[in-house]
Parts: structure tokens; C-alpha cells; sequence
């Protein structure tokens, strides 16, 4: 009898040479050699430093204004109540309104003034028109309580009485700086032999500003208006040195109410203004944005 087959025992395999991972590419073993690391430069980490300083608040104010408990240090759990009080709140509607209403009047009046001082100091030489330059776009530099007490004073020695058109008054100052610097930063994008020909062609200036000029300068225009609205909607300063009585506006309506402490109904009020004003501002810089860049 033949004697039944022993199994072959197995041989230890020979050692991997390093021509074994010749074909691997030199990104694929590195990656094989050490572990995945994040790395963040320091320009990184200042932007994230950044958004969070600036944005932080905002959510925990939002966070706050859906909290269930009626003091903003104790969190009791989430709620619309505070929204819902907010829409039977008469007094807010009442700020509201004037507050639409200074933001309205002085959006149009400085519309019309900044557009036309805009065109004025783009296409007209006259004496004094780099010291009127300077002039007109102070209101951008100096401070508002600068503002707000030359005002004060001004309206003071001339023994006009305080009420919500003094506001308005005070609100073209910065306004109108606004608008007429977006205004000409579209305007010097645009050709001026445009209103040349059609001056050529027989139109009168004021023909050939409101049928060619204006158009153009329509997305600037709006672009400066709802920049301007934001801006007297959640000014405080210059509005509390020349409102009369009655006038209260919605900044201040909100100032009169935390100094007792912040309750969520003012939160909430808060993120609402917060949110308009942002979608105002998107809205504005988008159609900045469309038309720089319009093909000319």
C-alpha cells in the first residue's frame, strides 16, 4: 500500500521589496504612511474668528426670542408666543409707522438731491467743485452725535419747533451722501458719448438725461435708496436729538424698553429688524452687482 499523501507544508512568503509599491503614485503612499491631518492656515482661522464674533450674537438672539421663559437667563423651552404678543403690541406699530415714514420721506427727498448732485459733480466744472466735493460726503466721515447735536442746535437757533419732519430733516444729511456716492460710482462706469449723440441727434439736456442718463442710473439709484432706507430705519442717535413729542421711532421705542431688562418680546422684535434690514442689503448689493456688470 502506497502510504496516503502528507500535506505539503507552506512556505513563509518572502518579505515585500520596495519595487512591490513602484506603482504607487507618491501622493497614495504618503497618504498610506501618515494620517489624515487638518490643516488650517492662519487666514482660516481669523475668517471663522470673524463671522462667529459678528454672527454669534445674532443666533443667540434668535435662539433667545423662542425661549418660553419671560427672562432671557433662564431657558425654559422653545415658543412662537412672544412673536404672537408682538403683533397685538400697538405702541410698536405705532414706532412703526413713523419709523417708515421718516425712512420713506428721506429716501425720496435724497434720492432726487443725491441723483442730481451726483450728475452735477460728474459732468459740470464749476469754481469750488472739489471743496464742494469734500463737502458733500462729510456726512459719510463725522460722527453721528456730531451729527445729531449740530442739528439740535441749528433747529434750536432758528426756533423751529421738534416733531417728526425734523427727523426726516436730519436723515437727508447722511442719506443723501449715500445715495449720490453709489450713484456716482455707477455713473462713472457709464459712456458719456451716449449723451453726446443724443444731444447730437437733437434732444434737449433734460431729454437726454431723463431718456438715456436715468435709465442707466436706475439700478444705482435703487441700489442707494434701500441702502439709505436701512440706515435711517435703524438709526437711534440722530432721531432721539430731534424728535418731538409723539415722534418716537422704532429704535428708540425698543431703547425705552430695555432699560427695565431684556424680555423676549424685544428679542424677537429685534430679529425681525435684523432680517429686513439684511434682505434690504442683499437686495441692494445684488442690483449694484447687476449693473457694474451690464455690458455697456
Amino acid at each position: 500500500m502506497t502510504p496516503p499523501d502528507s500535506p505539503t507544508p507552506s512556505l513563509p512568503s518572502p518579505p515585500e521589496s520596495a519595487s512591490d509599491h513602484a506603482d504607487l503614485l507618491p501622493d497614495e503612499s504618503i497618504a498610506m504612511a501618515r494620517p489624515f491631518k487638518l490643516n488650517l492656515s492662519w487666514q482660516a482661522i481669523f475668517t471663522i474668528a470673524m463671522f462667529a464674533f459678528m454672527y454669534l450674537p445674532i443666533l443667540v438672539l434668535t435662539v433667545y426670542s423662542l425661549n418660553e421663559s419671560p427672562y432671557s437667563a433662564n431657558w425654559e423651552g422653545f415658543t412662537l408666543e412672544w412673536y404672537g404678543r408682538l403683533m397685538q403690541d400697538r405702541r410698536v406699530f405705532f414706532a412703526l409707522r413713523n419709523s417708515l415714514t421718516v425712512a420713506s420721506c428721506s429716501v425720496l427727498i435724497s434720492a432726487v438731491l443725491g441723483t442730481l448732485m451726483a450728475v452735477g459733480l460728474a459732468r459740470y466744472r464749476f469754481p469750488g467743485k472739489q471743496l464742494f466735493l469734500g463737502i458733500s460726503y462729510l456726512p459719510l466721515i463725522v460722527p453721528d452725535i456730531a451729527i445729531a447735536v449740530a442739528t439740535l442746535v441749528f433747529l434750536a437757533a432758528v426756533g423751529f419747533p421738534l416733531s417728526l419732519w425734523t427727523i426726516i430733516a436730519a436723515h437727508v444729511v447722511f442719506c443723501l451722501a449715500y445715495i449720490a456716492i453709489v450713484v456716482s460710482t455707477r455713473l462713472a462706469d457709464l459712456d458719456k458719448n451716449l449723451e453726446e449723440a443724443a444731444l447730437d441727434l437733437g434732444a434737449t439736456p433734460v431729454q437726454a438725461f431723463m431718456q438715456v442718463l436715468l435709465p442707466q442710473l436706475t439700478p444705482g439709484i435703487i441700489s442707494g435708496c434701500l441702502l439709505a432706507f436701512v440706515l435711517s430705519m435703524d438709526d437711534f442717535l440722530i432721531a432721539s436729538f430731534t424728535a418731538g413729542a409723539g415722534a418716537t421711532t422704532l429704535p428708540m421705542e425698543i431703547f425705552s424698553r430695555i432699560r427695565t431688562g431684556v424680555r423676549p418680546d424685544i428679542n424677537a422684535l429685534s430679529v425681525i429688524l435684523i432680517s429686513a434690514s439684511a434682505l434690504l442689503a442683499f437686495v441692494a448689493e445684488y442690483l449694484r452687482y447687476k449693473s457694474e456688470a451690464k455690458p455697456q
